[in-house]
């Protein structure tokens, strides 16, 4: 059982587990919380949206159709790997399923069968959906794959569950069938890997015999500290995405200039440009001269490290 998370310590937690977020706007209001509590929660639930496209797959998560208000999750994980965050509350996801199965989940062990439907999952469960046409032929890009093992256990590890708190709508409600294309336990056993759940009990190895004593080796001589080259103006605009970006952002948050909310992370934002900009009047700039826009003497002067 466990208090879900705020909107920025889920972000925190996915962008922590190396994924790609973009906040929808208005997403963290966007909830069902009306029409009842969310939480406690004790799991992750993965969904295919039967849809294509990432611009109208987010848009019908989001606002929901005329017969199921949005929003229809908490995030959708596009096939480029992008978690694209939509609800933050009850969501419109889970439906009634199975009270056994919450209960296998909530104790973390092997799941019954589906064959009822009791229970109220929107108030218990997270859900990300992942763009899919869900007939069996569209494909699941590695991307897309490794995010939707990343979203559970970003989620898993700031609850301290195991991989046995995430399954499939097809597994928790009768008669569906998502996420299709992929087994839930070869996607169990990629979480359960990647939170380190099930290490193989191995014997201690016996002490080996101490070295005779030896000359210190020569200390190496320092690698002198390589900084990223101005990669010109032009470079910071809307919708670039580069570790350069997130680079940048923390050297700003080091020299007193950062104005992040969340972050800094590698797409370039209105967040940078007024970190930047803080530190162009740092630097003497005024007017014009401090617009938020990189130039290459206060670049030099930053220093940023090369990624």
């Amino acid at each position: 059982m466990a208090t879900p998370l705020t909107a920025d310590k889920l972000v925190q937690a996915l962008l922590a587990e190396g994924l790609t977020v973009v906040e929808h706007p208005g997403w963290r209001t966007n909830s069902r919380n009306h029409k009842g509590a969310w939480g406690p929660v004790y799991g992750v639930m993965i969904h295919h949206t039967v849809t294509s496209g990432t611009a109208s797959s987010v848009n019908l998560c989001f606002n929901g159709h005329s017969a199921l208000p949005g929003p229809l999750c908490h995030g959708v994980i596009a096939k480029d790997g992008t978690v694209h965050l939509v609800g933050n509350g009850r969501a419109n996801h889970a439906g009634s399923g199975d009270g056994d199965v919450l209960r296998a989940v909530m104790a973390e062990r092997s799941l019954p069968p589906d064959n009822q439907a009791d229970t109220d999952g929107n108030r218990a469960f997270y859900g990300f959906e992942a763009v899919n046409l869900g007939d069996g032929k569209d494909p699941w890009p590695a991307a897309q794959l490794l995010a939707i093992e990343r979203a559970a256990a970003a989620v898993c590890r700031a609850h301290g569950w195991g991989k046995r708190s995430v399954i499939g709508h097809l597994e928790w409600q009768p008669g569906k069938v998502d996420p299709r294309g992929f087994t839930m336990n070869s996607m169990r056993a990629r979480i359960g890997a990647r939170l380190d759940v099930d290490p193989v009990p191995t014997k201690p190895a016996a002490p080996k015999p101490k070295p005779p004593a030896a000359k210190p080796p020569a200390k190496p001589k320092p690698t002198p500290q390589r900084y990223e080259p101005f990669p010109g103006a032009s470079f910071f605009k809307a919708g670039r995405n580069s570790p350069v970006v997130t680079a940048m952002g923390k050297r700003l948050v080091a020299e007193g200039c950062g104005r992040y909310a969340v972050g800094p992370g590698p797409r370039w934002s209105e967040a940078d440009r007024n970190s930047y900009a803080a530190w162009q009047r740092k630097c003497g700039y005024t007017g014009d001269a401090a617009d938020g826009v990189p130039g290459k003497a206060s670049w030099d002067r930053l220093q940023v490290p090369n990624v």
